[in-house]
């Protein structure tokens, strides 16, 4: 119900609170019966027909959700509902039963801090991801086996074409070979992304970030190719003054990408998953482009990147990103891994 709730606030745009109830401490056994009983009683009350009340853990905590509240309201509400429980519960409940009792509320959608370096999802109102990360949890091992070990791999081959790089890169321009950035990745949490360095140091990037708001919001137009993608527009700055020389070539060839690997080997990332965002993109996010950062781990391919990349819209991007991490498995991601090379070779939205 919690998982439905969310669908519903994403498309109505409207927030919902939950609250939960729960019975702890030295409340004897037999009393636990007698207490819960009289607060779904006073919850019956205290709360709206259209508000759903249940067990949130059958028998031990009581869950309510107010649904549909004003964003307005978002701030308030839970002390408005709190004072009101409480008021009902005093009445209905001993001191002693009162002292045991610890009532929680959470609101849905959370208010991102964007100033923090890490944000988390509140596991409270994400029982269904948990649940399938545990039953994934095979699965999960054997990704992160193929991570690690593809990443030794992959740098070990690579590590003369890091060296070629690393020359072009410092004989074309000024400044340091590594393009470090901040980055978003699952659940929120911020990590230092690596890449290397395709731009002039010291640029402006408000040009870029004017463009992503509106990409986003679906109001970018695709921009010119230079006769590259059969003629098809992309949705993504290319003719960009920021981008040197030697860092064009490495952008089109995807090379600026390898130091992704030691992103992997930390943890970071993953060989395959949803591009890892930046956090100004995800200031622009509706509620449900969240998702992509909740329900799976960033990685430097993945099914936008074999499906088209740049050429996608941005929401169509999101929902690629959203069925990867419904439906993938090990094979999946082999499967993406050996479509990528393609990918590659063609320039598909690379740019």
């Amino acid at each position: 119900m919690i998982s439905l709730e969310r669908k519903r606030s994403e498309r109505s745009r409207k927030p919902f609170l939950l609250m939960l109830v729960e019975v702890r401490g030295s409340v004897a056994a037999e009393d636990n019966g007698q207490v819960l009983t009289i607060i779904m009683s006073s919850l019956s009350v205290t709360t709206r027909e259209t508000d759903l009340r249940g067990w949130h853990v059958h028998d031990a905590v009581v869950g309510v959700m107010f649904t549909e509240i004003g964003i307005e309201d978002r701030n308030t509400i839970a002390k408005i509902i709190s004072r009101r429980i409480n008021g009902t519960l005093a009445s209905n409940l001993s001191s002693e039963q009162l002292k045991q009792l610890r009532i929680s509320f959470h609101v849905f959608p959370e208010e991102w801090n964007h100033d923090a370096s890490v944000r988390t999802k509140n596991p409270t109102l994400y029982p269904d991801l948990d649940k399938r990360d545990a039953a994934r949890k095979l699965f999960r091992a054997i990704k992160r086996v193929m991570d690690v070990s593809g990443a030794i791999i992959a740098l070990t081959l690579s590590l003369p074409m890091f060296l070629v790089v690393a020359i072009a890169i410092k004989a074309n321009s000024k400044g340091p070979v590594l393009f470090r950035q901040r980055r978003i990745g699952q659940d929120g949490k911020a990590f230092t992304f690596l890449k290397f360095r395709s731009m002039y140091v010291n640029n402006d990037a408000s040009a870029h970030k004017e463009y992503v708001t509106q990409l986003i919001a679906g109001k970018a137009s695709q921009q010119p190719t230079n006769g590259h993608g059969n003629g098809q527009g992309v949705y993504k700055l290319t003719s960009d003054p920021r981008v040197t020389r030697v860092g064009s070539f490495l952008r089109k060839t995807s090379l600026d990408e390898l130091p992704q690997l030691i992103n992997v080997l930390k943890g970071e990332m993953s060989l395959v998953g949803p591009r890892p965002a930046v956090p100004y993109e995800v200031e622009a996010y509706d509620v449900w482009h969240r998702r992509r950062l909740l329900e799976a781990k960033p990685g430097i391919t993945g099914l936008w990147q074999v499906s088209g990349r740049s050429r996608v819209k941005f929401d169509d991007m999101v929902r690629l990103d959203l069925h990867y991490a419904r439906n993938w498995s090990p094979w999946m991601d082999l499967k993406i891994l050996l479509r990528t090379p393609a990918a590659v070779v063609l320039g598909e939205g690379a740019h």
